[in-house]
């Protein structure tokens, strides 16, 4: 989730197999109820295509009472992307969107120029436990569409292509992969696939992406002789076409695409190609210039010190 207040997450090994360019151990912080692993940005790289911040939250059981209360905060220059394996949570922003994510659907956010939102528990889910448990990337956005307008768009789990072949369970989230593709409309080239693989089952990955890496959410995969397990992330090297084997039971997801055009900055919630740009928009959120979101109005998150 965007709220997340750790550092960057450290360098794992170095890389085993020839197809491996870096794994990446992520860093992990107790949010009391569930815990949250951070992949990006990593010391080296900070992206992966246009992808910017990796969390993974969960899973979790959330007790009755409580929820998730992530209080209204700001966001410029980037795109999130929320997708849930487990739970609900409600978005609303400063457009006026009240959207629950449930499992299986897709909610992009354009920030662009600037946008507030929060993320919370619906009242009525409060009343018994809760399970939680997704996954919430940042994706940067092309420097030319940096200032523009803020949107939201919601794709319901019946709409994100599906394919089950034998022991491979494959949900082409965002861009394209083994012929299906997302209707998602994303910023910039971008590849998001979510694959469960019954032990002994493999899932070949394409080099058609200038840019990939595989994420074990779950289980023991292998690929080049090396086995690798949940809570890593795997930066593949250009070019190579690469299949994931699983040893055990595994859950796992690709993210990729294309490389921005140049590096980003990128400070809290703020995404930029200008640091004078994330100065501004400390200004802004400091001095209350930003929009307010709709019927959730009466915390925020302040500007970090």
């Amino acid at each position: 989730m965007s709220f997340f207040p750790g550092k960057d997450p450290a360098l794992g090994d170095a890389r085993a197999s020839d197809a491996i360019e870096q794994v990446i151990v992520p860093r992990s912080i107790d949010l009391g109820d569930f815990r949250v692993h951070r992949a990006l940005p990593a010391a080296e790289p900070r992206l992966v295509g246009p992808f910017i911040l990796f969390d993974h939250a969960g899973p979790a059981v959330l007790r009755a009472g409580g929820g998730v209360d992530v209080r209204p905060h700001p966001h410029i220059g980037l795109a999130t992307v929320t997708y849930l394996f487990d739970g609900e949570v409600v978005h609303r922003d400063s457009l006026g969107t009240a959207m629950p994510i449930r499992p299986g659907a897709v909610n992009l956010m354009i920030a662009g120029r600037g946008i507030v939102h929060s993320e919370r528990s619906a009242p009525e889910r409060r009343a018994n436990d809760q399970t939680l448990h997704g996954l919430q990337l940042w994706v940067a956005l092309p420097a030319a569409r940096e200032e523009g307008a803020p949107a939201f768009t919601h794709t319901a789990a019946a709409d994100i292509p599906e394919l089950n072949d034998g022991g491979l369970k494959l949900r082409v989230v965002a861009g394209a992969m083994h012929g299906l593709r997302s209707p998602v409309v994303t910023p910039s080239d971008t590849l998001f696939a979510d694959a469960q693989l019954r032990a002994g089952t493999a899932l070949p990955i394409g080099a058609e992406h200038e840019e990939r890496a595989i994420y074990v959410v779950d289980g023991e995969i292998e690929i080049g002789g090396e086995h690798y397990g949940a809570e890593r992330l795997l930066v593949l090297r250009p070019g190579d076409r690469v299949f994931v084997h699983a040893a055990a039971d595994a859950h796992v997801v690709v993210i990729g695409g294309a490389a921005l055009e140049g590096p980003r900055h990128v400070w809290w919630n703020f995404v930029s190609s200008r640091k004078d740009r994330i100065e501004a928009a400390k200004a802004d959120w400091k001095t209350g210039r930003f929009d307010l979101v709709p019927g959730d109005t009466a915390e925020f998150i302040p500007l970090p010190e």
